[in-house]
């Protein structure tokens, strides 16, 4: 990518993605705990009109109840979010993370998913009962079916949390498989993709 590398000023983290799953697992539990770490949202402020160096990437879902940067405890700089509603990967999420592999050097990738997610619960609407949205909605219930389908067909008793893990396990896959870049860094173990449910009762972050 050398064009893009041009346009941004990047250095390789010095984490490991092992490394950066604990710094989002040891940020969720200070959200959680309502302990989050003081800061001072000025420091830095200059130097990053400079350059970026994100240690983790996030795909999350638009949900207005769910911020990231909040739920891990982690400052301006420190996460490259994508998000969109239904927290699925697109063409152009995937090109947006594989500048978060590839340039800014970011060695995790979190597909977030979240409890009681409104764009979950409308695909399984759609799937079971043939429910007609307006505009460009229907995308988004494209994108989100296949979570939908394949918990419908492992039997699940709770579909909404079911297809919810199913959606997030999909996109973990598809990322991980996702050539030429994100394959081939994941590879080289480069990069690592996981994921995880936010629950929105306590604020804690589930891995799966």
């Amino acid at each position: 990518m050398p064009a893009l590398a041009q346009s941004v000023t990047a250095t390789p983290t010095p984490l490991s993605g092992d490394e950066a799953l604990k710094r989002l697992v040891d940020g969720n539990a200070r959200y959680a705990a309502n302990k989050p770490n003081e800061r001072d949202f000025s420091a830095g402020r200059a130097a990053r009109t400079r350059s970026q160096h994100p240690f983790a990437s996030i795909v999350s879902c638009a949900d207005s109840r769910l911020a990231p940067e909040l739920a891990f405890d982690q400052g301006a700089g420190d996460l490259f979010v994508v998000r969109v509603a239904g927290n699925f990967v697109n063409e152009d999420g995937l090109a947006s993370l594989e500048f978060g592999a590839a340039v800014l050097q970011s060695p995790l990738i979190l597909v977030l998913g979240h409890t009681s997610c409104g764009a979950i619960s409308s695909t399984i609407d759609v799937v079971k009962n043939g429910t007609q949205l307006p505009g460009h909605l229907p995308s988004l219930i494209n994108a989100i079916k296949p979570a939908v389908l394949e918990a419908q067909k492992a039997g699940a008793t709770n579909m909404l949390e079911a297809a919810t893990e199913a959606n997030v396990r999909l996109n973990v896959e598809r990322l991980k498989n996702a050539a030429p870049i994100l394959a081939e860094r994941v590879a080289q173990k480069k990069l690592t993709v996981v994921g995880g449910i936010y629950e929105l009762a306590t604020g804690k972050v589930k891995l799966i």
